[in-house]
This record gives structure tokens, C-alpha cells and sequence, in this order.
């Protein structure tokens, strides 16, 4: 449960020695050259000098803790940046931008663009395939929202315009999920076999068992790894005891479970162009979730060390 009375949500200098404690647990690292000598990092502390400004006397460069994160060159105030990430990483359906907007006491577009780029800083790192030996990975596909690209042209003239109804209308995702582990979603144009095939090869060791439903999606697939075993939820099956294992693709549902409510009851409107964001924060919240211990606080310090070394830019740089 996160403390709202916490100074660090309403005094910058609390929140700027958060900041620098997160990022910088071993002392000052320059983030133009990354000098990390003591000695040759100081603290311009002079009246015509804004709060919390290093200058490295290798590179002569002048930074703060901001410099080379999402939050540089932003002019929220520290103490805000800090509450969103807490809001963000706590709240387990989602913010919405309008929320923030409403809490932090600004308006409603640097609320949006905030919320965006914590959504950046959440992205996580390549680790690697998930699953192996004697572990069990769950997959599954869901169609959320309404596609922004039309799927019959109206320049074709062997038949009309026509607006698809059901998923074809809607963006396809597809979910991975190790039981027990971590779960990893991806916003793909079209649900096929070849795409599906693409991301289970890159994501999920050959030595895994896949459990999926009975979608022809997988068939194919399902042969490439230790094993393949499905349950038949049109014939009313969600779960299976065998002697050696457990088929189901229950957890896998349930994260869509999440992320559906989230979407639809929380951000309600969502582009397709900024759909894998979205994604990302689920799959942060859902990585990080309480059952493998974690609490709100140490979630948002996470998406906070997350945040170095990436930018969001509103407008292409010149």
C-alpha cells in the first residue's frame, strides 16, 4: 500500500534524493561520460544554479539526475513525477491519463505524455526465452479494441467496402505465460500461424511444455516443443488432471482477464499505435505482482531504475 503522506510526494528535495538514491545507489555516475570518481564530480550549489546540478570535471558537462531518463528535460516538478510512478505501478487495472490529470494538478496532455513515458520506462530489458526444461508455458490469443487500418480496401472493385464485424475488426494479442514465472504479451497485425510460430520460437525454450486451447494456431507449432497438450473449451473443458501434469490455460486467461477490465474500464479509448504500451504496463504490473513479493512501493521504484537510459520524445528531435 503506497503512503501518500510520504515527503518524497510532496517536496522536491525529498524527491529528488529518492531519485538520486534509486539511480545512483554507489555514488554520483556522470550520464554524459559516466565518470564515477567522487573527486571529480561536484555539486554546483551557487544561488544562480538550479537545485540538485553536478558538473563533471572529466567532461565538463553539467547534469542531473533526470539527464539520460525519461524525465529529462520535463518541467513537472520532481515531487509529481515521483507520485505518478506510484499511482502507475500501484494501481493494477491502470491509470488513466485524466486521473493523473486530475491528482497531480496538471493538465490533461502533460498528464498523457507523462503517463506514456513511465509506460517507456517500464519496458523491460531482453532476458532471454522463458520456460525449460520441466517448466510449463501457457499461450493464448485475445482481440481487443478496433484496428485502425481497414481490412478491404474500397478501391477494389470486384466488391464493395464492407465494415468486419468480430476479432477481425479488432488488434490481435498474443500472451505467453510461464507458470509461476513471467508473462510477456505482444500486439501482432494478424493472428496466423506464421506469426504465432514467430513469437513462441523467440520467446520460449524448445524444451518447455506448451499448454494451449484447441486453436489450429498452435497444432503445428506444438510439435516443435517437449510437448504440446490442449483442453477443449467449446466442449465445456477448462481444465484437465492427468497423472504426470495439470492442463489448463487458466493463468493465461486470467492476465487477459486484467488487462480487458483495465482496458475497458479505465483507458476505455485506446490507438493501435500505442497499443504495445499499454501491454508493457500490465506485463510490469503482472511481473511484479504480490504473490512473487513485491508491494506497491518497491514496483514504482523498479519502473523508476527503469527509466535511465531511455527518452520519449513529444516531437521527432531535430
Amino acid at each position: 500500500m503506497t503512503d501518500l503522506t510520504n515527503p518524497i510526494f510532496h517536496n522536491d528535495d525529498k524527491a529528488r534524493g529518492h531519485l538520486e538514491a534509486l539511480r545512483w545507489p554507489d555514488g554520483v555516475v556522470c550520464p554524459h561520460c559516466g565518470n564515477t570518481d567522487p573527486a571529480r564530480i561536484r555539486q554546483l550549489k551557487g544561488k544562480s544554479h538550479r537545485p540538485g546540478l553536478y558538473q563533471c570535471n572529466e567532461c565538463r558537462e553539467h547534469f542531473t539526475v533526470t539527464v539520460g531518463s525519461v524525465m529529462e528535460r520535463s518541467h513537472v516538478p520532481l515531487r509529481k513525477w515521483v507520485l505518478a510512478f506510484h499511482l502507475m505501478a500501484a494501481s493494477k487495472k491502470g491509470m488513466s491519463a485524466h486521473q493523473l490529470h486530475r491528482m497531480l494538478g496538471v493538465t490533461y496532455k502533460t498528464a498523457w505524455f507523462m503517463a506514456h513515458r513511465i509506460r517507456e520506462a517500464m519496458t523491460a530489458p531482453d532476458a532471454g526465452p522463458i520456460g525449460g526444461s520441466g517448466k510449463v508455458v501457457e499461450a493464448d490469443e485475445t482481440y481487443i479494441g478496433k484496428t485502425s487500418k481497414p481490412r478491404f480496401s474500397k478501391q477494389r472493385g470486384e466488391r464493395p467496402y464492407i465494415k468486419r464485424k468480430g476479432p477481425q475488426s479488432k488488434n490481435p494479442v498474443v500472451a505467453l505465460v510461464e507458470r509461476g514465472g513471467e508473462v510477456r504479451m505482444f500486439h501482432v497485425e494478424n493472428a496466423t500461424k506464421e506469426n504465432v510460430r514467430d513469437i513462441l520460437v523467440r520467446n520460449v525454450r524448445r524444451d518447455s511444455e506448451l499448454h494451449t486451447d484447441e486453436s489450429r494456431l498452435y497444432t503445428e507449432t506444438g510439435k516443435e516443443y517437449a510437448g504440446h497438450h490442449t483442453v477443449k473449451h467449446s466442449g465445456g473443458e477448462y481444465v484437465r488432471y492427468e497423472r504426470e501434469r495439470i492442463v489448463h490455460s487458466n493463468t493465461v486467461e486470467n492476465v487477459f482477464s486484467v488487462f480487458k477490465r483495465g482496458m475497458t474500464g479505465v483507458y476505455q479509448h485506446c490507438s493501435e499505435a500505442h497499443l504495445h504500451r499499454y501491454l508493457t504496463e500490465f506485463e510490469f504490473r503482472r511481473n511484479r505482482r504480490t504473490a512473487v513479493g513485491f508491494n506497491d512501493a518497491m514496483r514504482a521504484d523498479d519502473a523508476i531504475r527503469g527509466a535511465e537510459g531511455k527518452r520519449l520524445t513529444y516531437r521527432p528531435p531535430n
